[in-house]
């Protein structure tokens, strides 16, 4: 128990000291607008990752329509916030519960199934989505969503980001996610030894839809304006990249990955002509030196990092 109150105490004090020395960076201006845009999608993007890892690295089941969610906590915050004047607060938590309630009708039909069947459907729930929105007048249609009042700052998504890990960390290390891993491991085996399989993945499917919601929510405040488009299967794609090139599995590992996918980009940007080919022959790089991805299935800790450079002072000798 001491032991469990001082690594809190410890992930406490280490969390307020990044968020102090952020916002000192911020306020204090020195970045300027659009690089803490960048930072603060970079946020919106870690809990899109860290959702998914839920699905994908921790339960083994391939879904490739997490977009859809988001899409769904966007416009519902959306229109709180615009029609219905509610504080931001109401509004992600309706976006999120929104997402999750789309998670648990779209998640019992389909996640009896496995493997390509179960990245099929829900790739075909997420332009479905897209396809409803743009026929639909009330949330602006192909148009799209505008007057959205700018209520995304770096606290609300750096605590966002925050109870995103501290959920799923939670979930991961307690014996829900003990069986949603064996179900990774070996279904069949799960299921012999009386493990509800569906009632895993479906509740992993609920939170994970649940915080996309509310990365949508917090996306729509931040840029002011949403359309389809915004949400499109590639958008599904970019986040399941994330969680693969961090390591199926590492939530540490998830959000390394998803800060250099984000960052790279705009770093290449004055090689706007080539950006897009150094992104690409990176992704392939670390596919075939590094196929299990920045971290594996490991998690990135001080211990962890003592261990290497040991090991690497022990080569060198």
């Amino acid at each position: 128990m001491k032991n469990h109150i001082k690594k809190a105490a410890i992930f406490l004090v280490a969390t307020l000291i990044i968020y102090g020395f952020l916002l000192i960076i911020i306020n204090g201006k020195i970045i300027n607008n659009y690089q803490i845009q960048i930072i603060n999608y970079l946020g919106i993007n870690i809990i899109l990752a860290l959702s998914l890892n839920l699905i994908i690295g921790f339960t083994g089941q391939l879904a490739l329509g997490h977009a859809g969610f988001m899409s769904i906590g966007a416009y519902t915050a959306a229109v709180c916030t615009v029609n219905f004047h509610l504080p931001f607060f109401l509004a992600l938590l309706c976006a999120g519960m929104v997402s999750a309630i789309f998670g648990f009708l779209i998640g019992l039909p389909t996640l009896r199934l496995k493997g390509d069947y179960l990245a099929i459907t829900t790739l075909g729930f997420g332009q479905i989505i897209q396809v409803v929105i743009t026929n639909i007048d009330y949330l602006g249609g192909a148009r799209g969503f505008v007057g959205i009042p700018p209520k995304t700052d770096f606290t609300w998504v750096f605590f966002s980001v925050l109870i995103t890990f501290v959920v799923i960390y939670n979930i991961v290390h307690s014996s829900r996610g003990r069986a949603m891993l064996s179900i990774r491991e070996d279904e069949i085996a799960s299921e012999a030894m009386g493990i509800n399989t569906t009632k895993y993945k479906i509740e992993a499917f609920i939170v994970a839809a649940f915080f996309a919601g509310v990365a949508g929510g917090l996306f729509a405040h931040l840029y002011m304006f949403i359309d389809p488009t915004s949400f499109g299967f590639l958008k599904s794609v970019e986040i399941v990249t994330f969680v693969v090139l961090g390591g199926m599995g590492s939530l540490s590992g998830c959000i390394l990955s998803t800060g250099v996918l984000t960052v790279l980009p705009e770093a290449l940007r004055t090689f706007s002509d080539y950006r897009m080919v150094f992104y690409s022959i990176l992704l392939i790089v670390i596919m075939i030196f590094r196929p299990q991805g920045l971290m594996g299935t490991k998690e990135l800790s001080f211990k962890f990092i003592k261990k290497k450079i040991e090991g690497d002072k022990g080569a060198i000798t």
